[in-house]
């Protein structure tokens, strides 16, 4: 049975990106029309423009966050590394650091596998870091052919900055391989070319109390950690948004540092902080000053594949810990 749901996901991710992939440019696209996983957006300053990508690798931009261009072709990876020709991209994001831009982002080669565990073969999967000087790219590799170890399947890393200026890789390693997925770090380069030394486990998924699975007739913890995002509150507060599930349920949770370090130790807050299905959030703030939560919304449609859309929440977080206060229209807004 869980082969089966493994080879599902599988699937219905290969449709989402094939899907994203036949799609012409096109204007005024309303933001809850575009379907996509794992929405990511850039509040890019200079330009005045919001930038945002996702699971797919693809690129949409917008002046108010209502209407949208897009979807952009931004991705030139290299076709003779590891990746192959035409790798999957999950949970791409773009982050502006010192004087450029910074494509983090997922890459599955589904030519290569990497390992088996308990009879599922396990594709050589990797998050990775490209670079370009302009927010809609083209991203290209830099010096480091891998960041993190190729017997890992590791996904969905983003960029952290600690008060002492040194930045990191926040990932998973994926639980198809440990069983028990995993939030770790790493340090990267000062220019983010390429890791430093060896990855650090920062949390596991069992440490949740809220993520729950059913596995031979007996309530679990689910296995599952997806999408971290890393913040402070305006207090100073270190704070952590990450995804798993409650049954069938994709669910938004998240954590606070004790120490206020990237090193915790990290407290799992007893509940998840959005309603059911909805999940891989991240937050940023409007032109305006408004802070706002990404994330995906997550049904399952009548043919059995996954219908996501991006979605926005106003958030609170003048206190230790953040407050979701509403969801945010950005047509009403207007």
């Amino acid at each position: 049975m869980k082969t089966v749901k493994f080879i599902f996901i599988f699937l219905v991710v290969c449709s989402t990106v094939a899907f994203a992939q036949k799609q012409e440019v096109r204007d005024s696209i309303l933001l809850d029309s575009i379907r996509l996983s794992d929405p990511f957006i850039l509040a890019d300053k200079p330009s005045k423009t919001y930038y945002m990508t996702g699971t797919g690798g693809k690129l949409w931009k917008s002046k108010d966050l209502a209407y949208w261009t897009g979807p952009f072709n931004i991705v030139e990876h290299d076709t003779a590394s590891w990746m192959g020709k035409d790798p999957m991209i999950w949970a791409a994001e773009i982050h502006q650091y010192k004087d450029q831009y910074y494509y983090f982002a997922t890459f599955t080669n589904q030519e290569v596998f990497i390992d088996t565990v308990k009879g599922r073969p396990i594709n050589r999967r990797a998050s990775h870091v490209l670079v370009s000087d302009k927010p809609d790219g083209p991203y290209k590799p830099m010096a480091d052919a891998t960041y993190l170890p190729p017997e890992k399947p590791t996904l969905d890393g983003t960029l952290w900055v600690s008060n002492d200026h040194t930045p990191y890789m926040i990932y998973c390693h994926e639980w198809l391989q440990n069983l028990d997925g995993t939030m770790e770090k790493i340090e990267l380069k000062p220019d983010l070319s390429g890791s430093i030394g060896e990855g650090e486990i920062l949390f596991r998924a069992s440490d949740s109390p809220w993520s729950r699975d059913k596995r031979d007739g007996k309530i679990m913890p689910n296995m599952v950690t997806d999408g971290p995002f890393v913040f402070r509150t305006q207090t100073g507060k270190l704070g952590m948004l990450w995804t798993s599930w409650i049954y069938g349920d994709y669910t938004q949770g998240i954590a606070y540092s004790e120490s206020g370090t990237i090193d915790g130790p990290w407290i799992q807050e007893k509940e998840p902080i959005t309603p059911p299905n909805f999940g891989h959030g991240m937050l940023f703030k409007t032109f305006d000053g408004q802070l706002l939560m990404s994330l995906h919304s997550h049904r399952v449609g009548a043919n059995g594949n996954y219908i996501r859309h991006p979605k926005l929440f106003k958030i609170d977080d003048s206190g230790d810990k953040i407050v979701v206060e509403k969801s945010f229209d950005p047509i009403e807004e207007k």
